[in-house]
């Protein structure tokens, strides 16, 4: 692994819903560091990530990818990343490049009970289908993350995050 005295950037990756984006606000604050998410600024690009998904669910990884290679290279920023972000590697290569990553790891039954799925197309239909995402995804989360962090608390995530920032930065 590179040395990480070289990271400037938090990057956020784990399941939809597992407060990625909530945890990543109140971290930049803490940090006084800018936060950028991957899914907003898709939007604000290029339309809803629903309608987006419309065109085909590849039609949506390629405009997250030209999205994620704009904002991995910023400069000491937190990013907030879409759950499906790890399913291309240079989706990851291009966040670590700059960044040390941080999976934050929630429990599926605890986010299906929070989340509310009618704007998330790939569980729309069924919720329950976030429990083989998160099957299919999982072994990329923790190959790709520098440091898992238990997302059930959001205060002992950021937290936890923190700590390890400290000793890093």
């Amino acid at each position: 692994m590179k040395s990480m005295k070289k990271k400037i950037n938090i990057v956020l990756i784990g399941l939809m819903g597992a407060g990625k984006t909530t945890v990543g606000k109140k971290l930049a604050s803490v940090l006084g560091m800018p936060f950028v998410d991957v899914d907003e600024n898709i939007e604000r690009n290029f339309g809803k990530i629903s309608d987006l998904f419309k065109k085909g669910e590849q039609h949506f990884r390629d405009l997250e990818s030209q999205m994620v290679k704009r904002i991995s290279a910023l400069d000491h920023v937190v990013i907030s990343t879409g759950g499906g972000v790890v399913l291309r590697a240079e989706n990851m290569e291009a966040l670590k490049e700059k960044g040390v990553v941080f999976y934050l790891k929630r429990p599926v039954e605890d986010i299906i009970k929070t989340i509310d799925p009618t704007d998330r197309p790939l569980i729309r239909d069924n919720p329950a289908k976030l429990y083989r995402l998160a099957d299919e995804r999982e072994s990329l989360y923790i190959m790709y993350s520098d440091y898992t962090i238990d997302a059930s608390n959001i205060d002992k995530a950021i937290s936890s995050i923190l700590s390890v920032w400290d000793k890093i930065s």
